[in-house]
C-alpha cells in the first residue's frame, strides 16, 4: 500500500518535472524564435548605415573636386583676360618697333636737309626710306594693288572719273589717283582711279 503510493507519487514528480522540462523548452523555442530575426534586421541596418557613410564621403568628394575646378577656372579665366587685354593693348607693338628704324631714317634726312639743303641727297634718302618703310609693311602683309591698265572691277576699284579715250578699251583704269592695298587676301583699301570711256569717235 505504502509502496504503490510512493511509485504514485514518484510518477507525479515525473510527470511535473516532464510538464515544467516542456515549458522550458517551448519558451525556449520562442525565444529563439523571437531572437533569429533581429540578427538580420540588425545587420541590415548596420550595411544600410555604411552605404550612408559611404555615399556621404562621395558626395563630399564629388563636391571638392567641383569646387576645385571651379575656383581653377576661375582663375583660367581671370588670367586670360588678363593676358587678352594685355594683347589688344600693345597689339601693335611689333610693327611699331619694326617702324621705329624708318622713323630715325626720316629724322636724319630732314636735319640734314636743313643743314645742307641738298635736293639730290634729300631725293635719295626719302626713295631709301620709301623702300625700307614698303619693306616693314610687306612683312606684314600688305601688298599694293596693280590697277594702272586693267579691266576696272568695283570690288577693287572706285572710280572718280571716266574720260573717252582711243588707246583703250571702255572701263580700262587709265590712271591710280590713290592706290589700293591688300592686306594678305582682304581688300582693305579700294584704288581710286580714272576710267576710260568709249569715244565718239571709236569704231568698235
Amino acid at each position: 500500500m505504502l509502496k504503490s503510493k510512493k511509485d504514485k507519487l514518484n510518477k507525479e514528480l515525473e510527470k511535473e518535472e516532464k510538464d515544467e522540462l516542456g515549458d522550458l523548452s517551448a519558451s525556449s523555442r520562442d525565444e529563439m524564435k523571437n531572437e533569429t530575426p533581429a540578427e538580420p534586421e540588425q545587420s541590415t541596418e548596420t550595411e544600410e548605415t555604411e552605404k550612408a557613410v559611404d555615399y556621404r564621403e562621395q558626395v563630399n568628394d564629388f563636391k571638392d573636386k567641383y569646387l576645385r575646378k571651379a575656383a581653377e577656372f576661375e582663375n583660367y579665366k581671370r588670367r586670360m583676360d588678363s593676358e587678352l587685354s594685355s594683347f589688344y593693348k600693345y597689339a601693335s607693338e611689333s610693327i611699331i618697333t619694326e617702324l621705329l628704324p624708318v622713323l630715325d631714317d626720316f629724322d636724319r634726312v630732314l636735319k640734314s636737309w636743313d643743314k645742307e639743303h641738298d635736293a639730290e641727297n634729300f631725293k635719295k634718302g626719302a626713295d631709301l626710306i620709301y623702300e625700307k618703310l614698303m619693306k616693314v609693311l610687306a612683312k606684314q602683309g600688305l601688298k599694293e594693288m596693280d590697277s594702272k591698265g586693267r579691266k576696272f572691277d568695283v570690288n577693287l576699284h572706285d572710280a572718280l572719273l571716266q574720260t573717252p579715250s582711243d588707246d583703250a578699251e571702255p572701263e580700262t583704269v587709265l590712271d591710280v589717283v590713290e592706290k589700293g592695298f591688300f592686306l594678305k587676301d582682304k581688300v582693305i583699301r579700294h584704288a581710286k582711279v580714272i576710267v576710260s570711256s568709249k569715244s565718239e569717235g571709236r569704231a568698235d
